[in-house]
């Protein structure tokens, strides 16, 4: 039986941090600033990472 709210950390967490660094790269690299492209690939990394991560510890 899973644990009541594997669903956010599985579906909605990732969806929302992958979105905000796919704006922060196209951000980044059309304003050239790297700030924003470093924080938005380390959001896409951590929406890919962090689930797996996450969810080994909770189930």
């Amino acid at each position: 039986m899973a644990i009541i709210g594997t669903t956010i950390f599985s579906h909605i967490l990732p969806v929302i941090c992958g979105f905000f660094g796919i704006i922060n790269i196209i951000s980044g690299s059309l304003e050239e600033d790297k700030g924003k492209l470093i924080l938005g690939v380390a959001f896409f990394v951590m929406a890919c990472i962090l689930p797996y991560v996450i969810l080994s510890i909770l189930v």
